[in-house]
């Protein structure tokens, strides 16, 4: 147990599925996992591990922006010696043709952040996802007929959601072919890199920024049916 987790070691499968929304881990968990149980509750995060197809997952909430993704991924990976995180989540869209429930894969995530500085120093902007993950999760949309809905590529994850005079516009992220924007990806995949682990992203588009078209805060808590889909293809398919 750590100060932010009360699940024991054993409570906790090797690979766990996170959400910035724990109410949204938890419908995830609820909808698609067999035997479920609750691991933990501390500080409202919750995570409940089960089954899907007799393989064994762990459902998780992470909160919103790196440090808080931080905690959770390096105590994961360093004390529960999880093997691989994926990330689920919303962004928006750079792209005016990326539309709304649209599917992004992470391939990269560049950040303005030092994040990286607590560890080793690091300060590349930009950090890739597990290759094999990637490539995993684009047959899961192959198999799922879902290719027309999904984009792979580098996202943004800000420091903020909100700014006042801020500089940089959206066509100078899209100009770095960065296609999508949210808040963590980049410390995950940094700690998973650090700890030799693996971890990728997977979100869908709640609005864009180039259109001003967006989902509603229900829709984001209720919908993403084809994210959720895909992720459940990804554990069978790893059955």
């Amino acid at each position: 147990m750590t100060a932010h987790n009360e699940a024991k070691k054993e409570d906790i499968a090797k690979i766990v599925l996170m959400a910035g929304d724990p109410l949204r881990a938890k419908k995830f968990a609820k909808k698609y996992l067999q035997k479920v149980k609750l691991v933990n509750s501390i500080r409202g995060m919750l995570a409940f591990t089960g089954y899907i197809n007799e393989k064994r997952v762990t459902v998780m909430g992470h909160g919103m922006g790196m440090e808080s993704i931080g905690i959770y991924a390096y105590e994961l990976y360093k004390f529960y010696d999880v093997d691989i995180i994926i990330r689920f989540g919303s962004c928006g869209s750079y792209l005016k043709d990326l539309n709304l429930f649209d599917l992004v894969i992470a391939e990269e995530a560049y950040t303005e952040s030092n994040y990286g500085l607590g560890f080793k120093n690091y300060n590349e902007d930009t950090i890739k996802a597990s290759s094999e993950l990637v490539e995993k999760f684009t047959k899961a949309a192959k198999d799922l007929n879902l290719n027309d809905k999904v984009k792979i590529g580098k996202i943004h994850s800000s420091m903020w959601f909100y700014t006042e005079g801020y500089s940089k516009s959206i066509k100078d992220y899209s100009d770095q072919k960065i296609i999508a924007v949210e808040m963590e990806s980049y410390a995950l995949y940094l700690i998973a890199k650090i700890l030799n682990k693996k971890a990728l992203t997977i979100l869908t588009v709640s609005d864009n920024l180039v259109t001003k078209k967006e989902t509603t805060a229900m829709e984001r808590q209720e919908g993403f049916i084809d994210m959720f889909n895909l992720l459940k293809k990804f554990i069978i398919n790893l059955s």
